[in-house]
């Protein structure tokens, strides 16, 4: 299990995003509140932004947040309009490795994943390698369950005319049909860097917490979904299970049933 944020809108600094909200990713990480199988998040922490060029960047640590003291340093300096962050708890020890921490970036798509597979290794797994084109499997980097996700996103993308909103049911159908009803917890955040998806969704267990609304400081001049509400001086509601937001600049998300 994992906390994860998303801000879209206007430019931010990192410090922004990261720092300076009072319950942003940097306390989740240690003093979440609405963890449901986990108590804390140290196994790494990830960063995923576009910055002016638009080309996707992805920053990723094994230590905890806190400890990573370059953080600091950079965090003024990097801006960008749209931020994707993760806070990580390892379902499996040996995954804790910069490749397996997410969110993870291919092309122009980030991805981060706040849930679970069960049984990974001996029951979905070999289903989605033989379901991956071997173009796809090449860019899989790492071990976990939540990578192996983004590349069966990324394998339908193509069948839904790329249409993120259109795939991601797709993903879940499938991960149904291989896993049963009772495989995963599956909160996502999918970005092409002009739109967001976030799903809080499960097949089998209580849904991860999930919020979107908009934060204070400069985050008030975008939008955001998260784990937990970032700050206490920000506009919050609970995203309904089994729903999947829609996030694009200048416009009120959308919350539509899966």
């Amino acid at each position: 299990m994992c906390r994860h944020t998303c801000y879209i809108g206007s430019p931010v600094s990192l410090e922004e995003f990261l720092f300076q909200p009072d319950h942003g990713l940097l306390v989740q990480s240690y003093k979440p509140k609405e963890m449901i199988e986990a108590e804390i998040n140290v196994d790494g922490f990830g960063l995923g932004w576009y910055p002016e060029d638009g080309t996707l960047r992805r920053y990723a640590n094994t230590k905890p947040i806190w400890a990573d003291r370059n953080l600091h340093q950079l965090a003024p300096l990097l801006r960008s309009g749209l931020w994707v962050g993760n806070v990580r708890s390892a379902t499996v020890p040996e995954t804790i490795t910069e490749m397996d921490t997410p969110p993870y970036c291919v092309g122009n798509l980030v991805f981060s994943h706040n849930g679970l597979i069960r049984d990974f290794p001996s029951s979905v797994r070999p289903s989605i390698r033989k379901f991956l084109s071997s173009e796809i499997e090449a860019d899989v980097q790492g071990n976990t369950d939540s990578e192996y996700l983004f590349a069966v996103l990324r394998q339908l993308l193509p069948e839904h005319a790329y249409n993120i909103g259109e795939a991601i049911p797709a993903l879940f159908d499938r991960l149904r049909f291989w896993g049963g009803d009772e495989c995963g917890l599956f909160n996502v955040i999918v970005s092409n860097g002009r739109s967001v998806f976030a799903t809080r969704h499960s097949l089998g267990g209580q849904c991860p917490s999930l919020y979107v609304g908009k934060a204070g400081g400069r985050l008030r001049y975008g939008w955001s979904v998260t784990s937990e509400p970032i700050s206490k001086d920000g506009e919050w509601s609970v995203v309904p299970e089994h729903h999947m937001v829609l996030m694009e600049p200048d416009l009120e998300p959308k919350v539509v049933a899966l």
